[in-house]
């Protein structure tokens, strides 16, 4: 079973949407723009697993200066304020905000990891047994934001 008939990108940007409107700019200030640029250079990354009936991966990634802003904007703070305790919050909070809707839309039986957050470059997420599926690719106040699925290739394997 392929998570494309189930998930598509249009669904995906609208989970992204949703969290945007409702987390991280609720007066509509500085909402995402999808650029489809995926050559962005991330250096916080935020991933969660889902495993069970499908597998595969949701990472959250942008720069850390994103990272700062919604870190602040989450948990109404200053940017001056943030830590990277709060960074490391936030980013997980949102990976599994938008992991859990993907759960949700993904057949029964599906589990979903704790977060994983990651303050590396894009380089350090890397997935040998997984395929990219999807992807949306940002700018949100100058600064890059994507969040991508990734499929298990072995399931892929054995579902065909």
């Amino acid at each position: 079973m392929s998570v494309e008939t189930v998930v598509s990108e249009d669904d995906l940007a609208e989970m992204v949407e949703q969290v945007w409107v409702s987390y991280l700019d609720p007066e509509g200030i500085n909402p995402l723009v999808v650029t489809g640029d995926k050559e962005q250079t991330t250096e916080v990354h935020s991933t969660v697993s889902i495993t069970g009936s499908w597998h595969g991966h949701l990472v959250y990634a942008c720069s850390l200066q994103a990272a700062r802003k919604s870190a602040a904007a989450f948990l109404a703070m200053e940017m001056d304020e943030v830590g990277q305790e709060d960074i490391s919050d936030v980013l997980g909070e949102l990976a599994n905000i938008v992991g859990g809707n993907v759960k949700a839309m993904l057949p029964a039986g599906c589990f979903l990891s704790l977060p994983t957050v990651v303050l590396a470059p894009a380089t350090a997420s890397y997935y040998p047994a997984a395929e990219h599926l999807s992807g949306l690719y940002g700018i949100w106040d100058g600064e890059p934001i994507s969040i991508t699925m990734y499929q298990s290739i072995k399931q892929q394997e054995g579902s065909a």
